[in-house]
Parts: C-alpha cells; structure tokens; sequence
C-alpha cells in the first residue's frame, strides 16, 4: 500500500476528488447573501455550490471549512445554521463557514455522502471529516470546533481569513507551536514517528491535560502501525484467522487511515464479542484509543461505545 500521509489521516476523510478536480468558478463577491439566514457572505462565511467547490477546498489547505448543508424546507437547518455563524465568529477568521443549498447542488450533497439535514462536515486540506447531523446545542457546536482546530493544526492547517473578506489572511493567526509540538510535526514531517511519539508523551508528561498532545499522540501511533503495513497481506492474514486479535487489529488500523470508521468498529466490536473474558482487554483499549482518534463528537464513535457497553455487561 502506498504510505498514509498524516494530513491523510483525518476523521471519517471523505473522497472529494471528483469535486475538487473541477475546472474552478468565479467566487462569490463579499457582498452576496449567503444561505437560508441571508446573511452576508464575508470571509467566515461564504456560499459554496457545485461549481466553486474548488476554491472553497483551496482554501481547506490554508484553513478549515465547515460546511453546513441545508434547505429552504428544512425546519432544523434554521435553528442550526444562526448557531454556526455565532461560533464561526468566535473564531475570528481560523474557521470558515461555506454553506451548500443541498437542492441547489446536488452533486456536493452526494459527494458529502447527505443522507438527513443539516450535516455539518469539515474540509482540512481538501479531504473532508463528518462532525455531526441534525440541531445541536451552541456549547457542543463550540466543543467539536475546539476540537477540528486541534486536528487542523496536526495536520499543518494553521492559517486565517481576516474577517470581511474572501482571501486567505497573508501571515497565520495562530501563535507558534509549542516546542514539543512543533517537535513532533517535524518528525512526522520526515516520517520519524518514533521521534514524534517520544515528543508527544514528554508534552504529555509536562502537561496531561493538553488535548492537541493526546490527539496527536494517537495519530502518530497509528501512522507508525500502518506505515509499512501491506494492504493485501494483512486483509489475506485476517480473513484467514478471523479470531486472531493482532490479524484483526492491523486491518481495523488500516480501516481508520483510510476512512474506513464504521467497518474498523464494527471488526473490533464483532471480534470483541467472540472472544473470551481474559482476552479481550487487547481488543477493549485499541477500540478506546480509536474512540479517542476519531473523537467523541462524532455519532459512529457514539454507537460504538455503546454498543461495547452492551457487550461489556
């Protein structure tokens, strides 16, 4: 298989290629309306179409964009989408708010995978990572944001917008990486995943409450376990041993590098079942860790943990 790069391994990364290949439309002025709210477009919040799809993931490589998928008929998208300009406002430039009429652009909807409204799906260096579908309350909505920004700036998405205006700021927003941090990017950088794992834990050894470590000591831990993995020969390995817990764990770590979340749960979760008391402890921390990489705000993690619940008692 061929190398996961670690802008690559993003939550849930959605296929957008067919998209993003598209010969690019003209933007949106600032001063157009945006969406069901009317709103003016500005350089937090813009409209996205088919068309000027292109630009808007451009623009995913300097700084994460949240689409917020509606329509005029949909009762929720309007109680959800004042929420989103609030919390995109917060943020004062170091996220972007593109809306997408689902009626309007249709191929958007099917490539973001819509199957209710409003979705909510973030954009990090072209590749695309569901956060959550349907209203949810403003203090959640600012909690999964908080969280996008920390696994934006793993994978080197660290820019701005200034506010008003539809370019990408010329110098980032974010202050400097920590040292430690700034460590670990380097050594992922050069696909030492050794070094980054050694500067992840010392950061988190100083300071064990810093989410940006904890998320990015997972991810690197995953990068180093699939690095040299074989496609072929992991998944002829599994399905050959369908009981045997490292044969199992491999293809559940390719599954998440590929974006594959709900077929790595599900492996880990039926192999847990199988397994008797004393073995599963394995198979119980790798799903926990896993939980941890794709992040509790997402619904798949959701029903996963409670379904290890069920299985657990």
């Amino acid at each position: 298989m061929s190398q996961p790069n670690p802008g690559a391994v993003l939550r849930g990364a959605v296929d957008l290629s067919s998209l993003r290949n598209r010969p690019a439309a003209t933007a949106p002025a600032a001063g157009d309306t945006g969406g069901e709210a009317g709103t003016p477009a500005s350089g937090v919040i813009i409209d996205v179409t088919d068309a000027t799809f292109p630009q808007a993931a451009e623009l995913s490589k300097t700084v994460p964009v949240v689409f917020d998928l509606w329509a005029e008929w949909c009762g929720p998208c309007k109680q959800l989408s004042p929420v989103l300009e609030k919390v995109v406002a917060e943020f004062a430039g170091r996220i972007v708010l593109a809306k997408v009429d689902v009626d309007a652009n249709p191929q958007l909807a099917q490539a973001f995978r819509a199957q209710s409204i409003p979705m909510v799906v973030a954009v990090l260096a072209g590749q695309a990572v569901p956060l959550f579908t349907g209203a949810v309350p403003e203090e959640q909505v600012r909690e999964v944001f908080t969280q996008l920004l920390q696994v934006a700036a793993q994978n080197g998405v660290t820019g701005s917008v200034p506010m008003g205006q539809d370019a990408p700021a010329e110098e980032p927003a974010e202050p400097p990486m920590p040292p430690l941090h700034a460590e670990a990017f380097a050594a992922i950088e050069e696909g030492d995943y050794a070094r980054a794992i050694t500067a992840y834990e010392q950061a988190l050894a100083e300071s064990p409450a810093d989410a940006e470590a904890k998320a990015g000591l997972g991810q690197v831990r995953l990068l180093q376990r699939v690095q040299n993995a074989n496609a072929e020969t992991v998944r002829t390995a599994a399905a050959q041993a369908p009981t045997d817990i490292d044969a199992q764990l491999a293809v559940a770590d390719l599954d998440i590098a590929g974006g594959h979340v709900d077929d790595a749960f599900a492996r880990l979760l039926d192999l847990f079942a199988q397994l008797p008391g004393d073995d599963r402890t394995e198979v119980r921390e790798r799903l926990l860790e896993l939980f941890e990489l794709v992040g509790e705000a997402d619904p798949r993690v959701g029903a996963a943990r409670r379904r290890l619940t069920s299985l657990l008692f």
